[in-house]
């Protein structure tokens, strides 16, 4: 029986590495673009820059130190120069993408940091593998702009996994849908027709103006702006402005918000205001050939017939009056129920003495 030299006996009793397996080793040597370590094989581990990290800006010598334990994943037993090449980003990956596909078989919300904001959609980093968020998957509305997101923590599920084709999809836009139902499931239960809510002003249109009430949106008509006229609803409101309205009407899981308050009405006091032989003033809001409209108070519109603008004759109102014009008139006639008033300017004016009528002479 042969006996084996030193040389062999330590060879044997290092252990064999294969690739792919995972090794630990000790630092013992650390460069700007390399690690180096002693991984208990016959020749050295070494770690580049670029199987490290992907951040090129990285100094290694100021992120790994002598002495370090550090563990990796081998990717060639020999790398042409006898000694081992590792990688310790790729290892990290595989744990990360691991923990993603528990994450995607149980459904568990996942929260990360966004690293990067692209074209497309986000990306985010879980323990060291990459999740792309799409753009139509990161909230339940339209976002033109994602910047806001950068360096952000999100949270989101993975709705595709598959590693092999380099594709890890998260979507927070689930999260937010399934938050919003429960809200949404939360608000209807809690409100009723009559009750004042507070809601901040969503979305502007010609028509009326959507309020966020938490859970749902209500509509704000434009004939429930006010008690007077509202011409253009984006002159009264701003996107992001709070309100206080009350719920006019709940239709299925549409809700109809009001600012006529019922006490607030103009018309409460109206017949005590605006009696009969009462002089007002006014704004010419709008005409038609047969008189003008003369708004008293928000709410509140009278008319003054063309015939009792002035004693002299006057073919049409826009012949002596102008809209926004202020205006001083009698009251001449009141009909709360119908909710119609008359006013006259004519019966401020002092009577004209009647002018003798040209006597027809002859001569004889």
């Amino acid at each position: 029986m042969s006996e084996l030299s030193f040389e062999q006996m330590l060879e044997e009793s290092l252990k064999t590495i294969r690739t792919g397996e995972v090794v630990t080793g000790t630092v013992i040597g650390v460069k700007e673009d390399e690690i180096i370590l002693n991984i208990g094989y016959k020749s050295d581990g070494i770690v580049t820059k670029n199987e490290y990290t992907n951040d090129s800006s990285v100094d290694l010598t100021s992120v790994v130190h002598v002495g370090d334990e550090m563990e990796a994943k081998v990717l060639k037993v020999n790398d042409g120069e006898g000694q081992v090449l590792l990688s310790y980003k790729r290892l990290a990956v595989d744990r990360g993408n691991k923990r993603l596909e528990e994450a995607f078989n149980s459904g568990e919300v996942l929260k990360a940091k966004v690293v990067q904001v692209l074209d497309g959609g986000l990306s985010v980093n879980v323990e060291g593998a990459r999740v792309f968020i799409p753009a139509s998957l990161v909230s339940d509305s339209y976002e033109k702009n994602l910047d806001k997101y950068a360096d952000q923590e999100i949270e989101f599920v993975i709705t595709e996994f598959n590693p092999r084709k380099r594709r890890i999809i998260g979507n927070r836009k689930q999260l937010l849908l399934a938050k919003k139902a429960e809200m949404q499931k939360e608000l209807f239960a809690r409100i009723e027709v009559g009750q004042t809510v507070e809601g901040i002003v969503k979305n502007i249109t010609d028509f009326g103006a959507f309020i966020d009430l938490g859970g749902a949106d209500g509509l704000l008509h434009i004939s429930e702006m006010s008690w007077g006229r509202v011409e253009n609803p984006k002159k009264v409101f701003k996107v992001g402005e709070e309100i206080r309205a009350f719920i006019k009407d709940i239709n299925g899981d549409k809700i109809a918000l009001s600012l006529k308050f019922p006490e607030e009405n103009p018309w409460l006091k109206a017949a005590e205001n605006y009696a009969v032989g009462n002089i007002v003033s006014g704004r010419v809001a709008r005409m038609t050939d047969f008189g003008a409209f003369v708004e008293l108070e928000p709410g509140i519109d009278a008319l003054l017939h063309v015939s009792q603008i002035s004693r002299q004759h006057v073919e049409k109102p826009s012949d002596v009056l102008s809209i926004g014009q202020e205006i001083e008139a009698k009251v001449v006639d009141f009909n709360g129920e119908d909710k119609k008033i008359s006013l006259s300017m004519k019966a401020l004016e002092n009577p004209v003495a009647a002018e003798p009528e040209d006597e027809d002479y002859t001569e004889e």
